[in-house]
């Protein structure tokens, strides 16, 4: 049997040919300079011919050098690539998708039942890094945006849904509303502005003070043109999910964005009161990689996404 030469000792000599330096091979090799200087010194003797020469503190391939580098390296790219295929292959099904904590929490993990039975075959893991970030770098396939696609200008991104911003209470303090014809007419429905200012005027307003939500009383005021709530103390949240905890409880009303509390509106723990107002500073986007799209796990997601957001 010939002897075989050993597939490490051809990674460091790629990697010095490409690099033209041990030390960098080493690094992007996760290897010391010791372990590519014994590959290198190793494949040389197995060969009987020197491969490189010095040029300072540069190495280059020298004649023979090239020439193997001009066989070998195409070579372990196909050893690369088959490599990679077969490990995409088993994990062709398995998606991680980002979004923010309050939005796994309070839409996604209601929604779960639904995409197991209708996507049996997608295994999605959840991660929630918040901001603007590197998905390939994060392990990300696909991120649910909430904001703007200029943010995202390196990625494939398309509108799912836009930011409807709605008032939102404890059907308790609805019902407490005084319909008597004076303060709000008996025909008065949860959708009239009316209520909203009613509610407004004789219960706090609840403020969430992250960048993604610190607007939305501001934006809805300025829309129907209703006086801006003071911000009171102990009703201050930096996340959304303690804001609609704060609200169920009957602590006071809330200015949200729909897709979070439509499961918590439809379970009768909240009810939606007055118009709803469009947000115009951001809405909710699908956004992955251009090449992530030709994996018909992505596409499925995507089809997905597109429904539960119409």
């Amino acid at each position: 049997m010939r002897k075989l030469v050993p597939l490490k000792s051809i990674y460091a000599f790629v990697a010095v040919a490409e690099l033209g330096s041990m030390t960098e091979a080493a690094e992007a090799l996760c290897v010391s300079h010791s372990a590519v200087s014994q590959a290198i010194k190793g494949l040389e003797s197995q060969l009987n011919q020197p491969l490189f020469h010095r040029v300072g503190r540069r190495v280059e391939l020298n004649h023979l050098g090239k020439k193997y580098y001009r066989k070998v390296a195409p070579a372990l790219e196909q050893i690369v690539q088959a490599t990679e295929e077969l490990s995409q292959t088993q994990h062709e099904n398995r998606l991680t998708i980002n979004m923010v904590h309050s939005l796994a929490l309070h839409w996604w993990i209601p929604r779960v039942p639904d995409f197991q039975q209708t996507m049996p075959q997608l295994d999605v893991r959840i991660s929630s890094i918040i901001g603007t970030f590197d998905l390939e770098r994060e392990g990300v396939d696909v991120a649910l945006i909430h904001g703007k696609p200029n943010e995202w200008q390196d990625y494939y991104c398309e509108k799912l849904g836009e930011d409807e911003l709605v008032m939102v209470a404890s059907p308790l303090l609805v019902e407490a509303a005084p319909f008597d014809g004076q303060d709000l007419p008996p025909t008065a429905s949860s959708t009239d502005l009316a209520l909203a200012r009613w509610l407004l005027a004789h219960h706090p307003a609840i403020f969430v003070t992250n960048d993604r939500r610190k607007f939305d009383w501001q934006v809805w005021c300025e829309h129907t043109h209703t006086p801006m709530p003071i911000n009171q103390k102990n009703l201050s949240f930096s996340a959304s999910i303690q804001a609609v905890q704060a609200t169920i409880r009957r602590l006071g009303v809330l200015i949200t964005h729909r897709q979070f509390v439509r499961d918590d509106i439809a379970d009768g723990l909240l009810v939606e009161v007055g118009p709803m107002v469009q947000n115009p500073h951001q809405d909710f986007y699908f956004a992955c990689h251009p090449d992530k799209l030709r994996r018909e796990s992505v596409l499925m997601l995507r089809a997905w996404l597109r429904e539960q957001f119409r």
